[in-house]
Order: structure tokens, then C-alpha cells, then sequence
């Protein structure tokens, strides 16, 4: 999963980038650097300790630094085609906006509003190309799927021509699927942070909590000082506790942010185990045990016969497979298994 982090000029983005990627690499320019993050995962460390596997892999998330979004830029389409295609091809957006000091006032609701509406005219622009193709096409040969297309995308265009974000717009699951090739901006799920100097953390939380009550489909907002975020990130693990300590740091932005991704993406962890490797892999939540048997491998998914599952509770609180299979709640299951989070997965495939 790919998560691009975005912002106006001097917002503090590649900060922030710094605090999540726990190093002190630059961003910005033409780098666009990026860094894999492993996401915590006490089940994996736990089965790590019963299993003594040669490898323990968790779950990750890649996040990247893109250049600043200037107004007009995306509408224009002079954003460097890199950025904007990274952005794009992204699984979700981290916004960062600035409420501190720089010569500046900060407007960080204004900076919010400035971004999304980049988004919805680079999609109006994206639609109104593909529109004057497909009623040219259809005027000259109607063919039902493309009068389908222009009608789906002319409703995208008046959702947008009405300043609302595509994320907005109620569609079935057929037509989701239609324009998901598009890779609408205003489409995307979104995580907002607040990024405050170190004395204003308690502004930067009302004003958190006036745009989650604000905006529509539960974006999440989160309000941190990046320059101490990032500071703690570069740290040693024996030094951090003492400096989040000093600072009433309770968690860090990076195991916030990462918890957040989880949750907009809609993801959940299932569990394969054994001496080889203990591991934890990333699914969508509602997929079925041969989608998570392609996660694997695609090959298995192809061969899938069944999956042997148990959940990581009962497999710890009954001390193994033994004792879940005496307790009847270890499982042998058909293709179409919704998979749960913290499911331990062991696929049977075929040749």
C-alpha cells in the first residue's frame, strides 16, 4: 500500500516525512524519496517467540514526499509529471498543513480547502478531456458502453462543477469499478495532519477537531509538532522514551499515522506462521481466503483448494493448533471465506 504525503509551499510535508520515515533523508525536488515502513504487529512477535522462525516479516506501508502543490498547478497540469503521477497512483494521501510561523499567517482550514478544490479542477479537467472524446465517438457510432461511460462521467462532471470532492459522490459498486482507471484525485482517501509548532499543539488540536467535524466521510485529523516528531524519529529506541516523556508524548505520529492508514485503506492483518517465517500480510477488509491466498502467491490463489484457519486469540489462549483443533475451533475453509483480521492462515493449493 502507497500513501503520498502532500502540501502547500512550506507546510512542513517533508518534516514530516522525516518523522515517519525515521531518518533524516530529503525531500522534495525531483527525489520524491520514499521509504517502506514496517507497521508494529505484537501478534507477529508473539508467534515469532513460539515459532523461532529464520525470518519475521510484518506488515508495510510505503510512503513518499512529493513537491508542494502550488494553486493552479494540477489545473494547469504544470505539476511535474512525476509528482503528479505518483500522486495519482497513490492508495491514499497524507495532507499536512501548517499552523506555525513562518512570515506567514497560518490558515491551515484555508490551506485544507485550497487543496481539495486543486483536486476537483484536475479532475474536472481529466473528465472533460475523456467527455469531448466519448461524445465525439458516440455521435459518430452510439455504442452502448461508451454512452454508459459519458453518462457516468457527466454525472462525475456536475458532482464536480458543484465544488464537492468525487469521494462524495454515492456510486454502486459497478460504476466504482468503471472509473477507478481514472485515478481521481478527489476520489482518494485522505488523512489530514495538523502540523504545529511546539507551543501551539492545543490550538492545532481544536482546529483538528473543527475539521473532523467539518468534513464529510470521516476524514481522519490528527494535530503533532512535526520538528519534534522527527527529532524523536531520528532518535535511538533507548532515548525516545525519555524525550516523549518531556514532551507528553503519549504515542508517536508514526504509530499514529500508521494505525490511520490501516483504517482509511480499510485494511486488516491476517498471520502465516512457522519455522521458516512468521508473517503478517496486509488484506482489504472483506476479502475472501482466495484473495488472501493470492496476497501470498498468485499461483496459489489460482490452485487454492482450501485454507486451514484459526484465529490468533484461540490459538494463544489454547496454546497451539493442538489445542484448538481438541477445542474445535481450528477450520478448514472454502474459497469464499470472508478472512478476519488476526486470522492465522495456512493455504492448501493444488498443482
Amino acid at each position: 500500500m502507497f500513501v503520498s504525503i502532500i502540501g502547500t509551499p512550506q507546510s512542513g510535508k517533508t518534516t514530516l516525512f522525516r518523522a515517519l520515515a525515521g531518518t533524516n533523508a530529503n525531500g522534495g525536488g525531483n527525489g520524491h524519496p520514499s521509504v517502506r515502513i514496517e507497521v508494529p504487529d505484537g501478534r507477529v512477535d508473539a508467534l515469532a517467540r513460539i515459532f523461532n522462525p529464520r525470518k519475521t516479516t510484518y506488515s508495510r506501508l510505503d510512503v513518499a514526499d512529493t513537491v508542494a502543490i502550488r494553486e493552479g498547478e494540477l489545473k494547469n497540469e504544470t505539476l511535474d509529471t512525476k509528482s503528479l503521477q505518483q500522486i495519482r497512483q497513490s492508495d491514499a494521501v497524507l495532507a499536512v498543513l501548517r499552523h506555525f510561523d513562518n512570515g506567514h499567517a497560518a490558515d491551515p482550514v484555508g490551506d485544507f480547502g485550497r487543496i481539495r478544490e486543486e483536486f476537483i479542477l484536475a479532475d474536472m479537467v481529466q473528465v472533460e478531456g475523456r467527455l469531448e472524446r466519448l461524445r465525439k465517438q458516440n455521435a459518430l457510432k452510439p455504442q452502448p458502453a461508451l454512452q454508459q461511460e459519458q453518462a457516468l462521467l457527466e454525472r462525475c462532471l456536475a458532482h464536480l462543477e458543484a465544488g464537492s470532492p468525487l469521494a462524495t459522490l454515492e456510486l454502486s459498486c459497478e460504476d466504482d469499478k468503471k472509473i477507478r482507471g481514472f485515478l481521481f484525485l478527489s476520489r482518494k482517501p485522505m488523512m489530514i495532519v495538523v502540523n504545529c509548532a511546539e507551543d501551539r499543539i492545543a490550538e492545532a488540536e481544536s482546529i483538528a477537531s473543527r475539521l473532523r467535524e467539518r468534513l464529510p466521510g470521516h476524514i481522519p485529523v490528527v494535530a503533532a509538532c512535526g520538528q519534534l516528531e522527527a527529532e524523536l524519529a531520528a532518535m535511538a529506541p533507548g532515548e525516545q522514551g525519555a524525550f516523549m516523556a518531556g514532551y507528553g508524548i503519549a504515542e508517536s505520529l508514526r504509530g499514529r499515522i500508521l494505525r490511520l492508514a490501516y483504517d482509511t485503506l480499510g485494511l486488516i492483518s491476517f498471520l502465516t506462521v512457522g519455522e521458516d517465517e512468521c508473517r503478517a500480510w496486509p488484506l482489504r477488509r472483506g476479502m475472501n481466503a482466495q484473495d488472501a491466498a493470492g496476497t501470498i502467491h498468485t499461483d496459489l490463489a489460482r490452485t487454492f483448494i482450501r485454507a486451514e484457519t484459526v484465529s490468533y486469540e484461540d490459538f494463544m489462549r489454547l496454546g497451539g493448533f493442538a489445542g484448538c483443533k481438541k477445542a474445535g475451533v481450528w477450520r478448514l475453509e472454502g474459497k469464499g471465506y470472508i478472512v478476519q483480521d488476526g486470522d492465522i492462515l495456512s493455504i492448501r493449493a493444488g498443482n
